[in-house]
């Protein structure tokens, strides 16, 4: 399957089997599906950060024990492209060793941190007439208003930004991650609101990708701040400190990478060239930038506030789903 859909059709012999019919690889589609199934299909993730178990040069042979309805096509791969498959010992940056990261993580370090993000990350305005999203499962009156605003004190505290006593009106201006967002189900009935700032809001951005100069991956607040909004719940903890941090400074809310950005895309996380972080590659770093799916926390109850107005209403049929998918090794 996976080579079906890297392949194209061809009607010339295929010069391995002889078949007339059918899709054919290139080298270069034969190495990406090499690439997908053996290094990207044994993404191993952990608390921050992930790498691949597998991967596969010229240099080395075949040092695996693999499946053994795996057997015929490794050897077609070695024949083919002259690689061979081994264990891959990724740089410990890839597994959540960067020291901005690991200072977050301890409360007595914390704050340090938490002040160059505040004077490092850039400050965006969110404008009149700029649309975003709120989804909402069940209102109790759909066609309220005030039920789109942020929820009430005793539902606080439970999501990536916000805290008890401190609401987080949570949106995006990408409908489908909006609706991801809120693990929408076909029993549920689901609300949208199309809303818009009143007047010019200031946010921190924290979906940029900082040009950070003379740091590696180890000291890199860039890649801290990216592998921490890439984490579950055990990250809550500190995102939420960071957001009260934002809040106290003065401002009206936070741009954040949705944690289903790379899922939204079908993108593969935290790609390395030679274990170099493609965020540090300035050739790679505009396409690294556009995987950020921005959403936006406003703090506080904007709607009631009147700095954010519902512009309308409707209900939310979800009449499709459909799943991209790719595969890997079972067994390694």
């Amino acid at each position: 399957m996976d080579a079906d859909q890297i392949g194209v059709v061809e009607a010339n012999a295929c010069p391995n089997c002889g078949a007339l019919d059918g899709k054919k690889l290139s080298s270069e589609a034969l190495e990406a599906l090499a690439h997908r199934f053996f290094v990207w299909g044994s993404l191993w993730r952990c608390r921050y950060g992930a790498a691949p178990v597998i991967t596969f040069n010229q240099h080395q042979k075949t040092c695996i024990d693999f499946s053994p309805w795996l057997a015929p096509d490794i050897k077609l791969f070695e024949r083919l492209l002259g690689v061979g498959f081994f264990h891959y010992g990724p740089r410990l940056w890839m597994v959540g060793e960067i020291e901005p990261l690991k200072a977050l993580q301890k409360f007595r370090t914390r704050q340090a941190v938490i002040e160059r993000v505040l004077s490092e990350y850039p400050t965006t305005s969110l404008r009149p007439g700029l649309i975003f999203y709120r989804i909402r499962i069940g209102p109790s009156a759909p066609a309220e208003p005030s039920q789109y605003d942020s929820p009430p004190s005793a539902f606080a505290g439970k999501n990536r930004l916000d805290s008890y006593n401190a609401p987080v009106l949570y949106g995006s201006s990408d409908l489908q991650i909006c609706v991801h967002e809120c693990r929408v189900t076909t029993e549920d009935e689901v609300y949208v609101a199309t809303l818009t700032p009143k007047s010019s809001l200031r946010l921190l951005d924290l979906t940029a990708l900082l040009k950070e100069e003379n740091v590696t991956e180890f000291e890199s607040l860039d890649m801290a701040v990216h592998m921490l909004f890439l984490a579950g719940k055990h990250a809550y903890k500190i995102t939420r400190e960071i957001a009260a941090a934002v809040r106290n400074a003065g401002f009206d809310g936070v741009v954040y990478p949705s944690y289903f950005s790379l899922l939204r895309l079908g993108a593969m996380p935290f790609q390395t060239v030679y274990g170099i972080s493609h965020r540090r590659i300035p050739q790679y770093q505009k396409n690294e930038q556009a995987k950020a799916i921005p959403n936006l926390a406003l703090f506080g109850r904007p709607i009631e506030a009147g700095t954010v107005a519902v512009q309308s209403i409707n209900k939310l049929i979800i009449s499709r789903v459909a799943y991209d998918f790719h595969f890997g090794p079972a067994a390694f």
